[in-house]
């Protein structure tokens, strides 16, 4: 395993972020959409740190620890419907970035690297959301969940993100929280990270994930990173 101290600077030219739990800790406004839904039907709220974990698989994982559905179930697609509704309603009421990412952020934009989002969110929820946090004129690329055919695990978001920045798989680099995340790394040919500040899912331990390397926390990332400036 390679930890922020045994990093040798990886040979890339930007740096792709997941979003939610990576770049941004937005459990409570999902945790507020699903005590939403669970108020509606009569049922009490429960706590946002025993959401936090599966936040980052946003309503599958959510409707999963606070109801009990599963996709295949029959009352699964009128309750995300409604969680849906009233996430929309409120995405950016405690959603902030991490500590550290900011600073991070303007490294990477020191040293000439380029970055930008990849995130298994659809754009009607990412924009606003980018927009709020400052990030939307910064990012070179914003790639959502519905801006390919496939989500991550797939590896086509993380192509086409390469490919709005004009670069070869190869150059980038992805940061995630998620097993799904360091697959559609792998799959695409790019180095992958584990951003262990994430809610990192409740399946395969972190330290499990067949990734380059792993991070405690934002700024642990630059150990990795090369300096492209001149």
């Amino acid at each position: 395993m390679l930890t922020s101290g045994a990093a040798p600077p990886l040979d890339v030219d930007a740096i792709l972020f997941d979003l939610d739990g990576t770049l941004a800790d937005t459990a409570g406004d999902l945790a507020y959409a699903l005590n939403r839904v669970l108020a509606d039907q009569g049922r009490p709220a429960v706590p946002v740190e025993r959401l936090r974990r599966h936040a980052s698989a946003g309503a599958r994982g959510l409707l999963g620890a606070g109801l009990g559905l599963m996709p295949d179930d029959p009352g699964y697609t009128p309750a995300r419907e409604a969680f849906l509704r009233h996430y929309e309603s409120g995405l950016t009421n405690t959603t902030r970035l991490f500590d550290g990412v900011d600073r991070v952020l303007a490294d990477i934009e020191a040293r000439g690297l380029a970055w930008g989002i990849v995130t298994n969110k659809a754009e009607r929820y990412t924009g606003p959301i980018v927009l709020a946090l400052g990030l939307a004129h910064r990012a070179g690329t914003i790639v959502c969940g519905d801006t390919t055919p496939h989500a991550k695990p797939h590896p086509a978001p993380l192509l086409h993100a390469a490919a709005a920045l004009r670069l070869p798989p190869s150059r980038c680099a992805y940061i995630g929280d998620d097993l799904r995340d360091i697959e559609a790394g792998n799959a695409a040919g790019m180095p992958s990270l584990v951003a262990r500040w994430g809610y990192l899912g409740d399946g395969v331990p972190p330290g499990d994930w067949p990734a380059a390397g792993w991070l405690d926390e934002p700024g642990d990332l630059r150990a990795w990173l090369p300096d492209r400036s001149d």
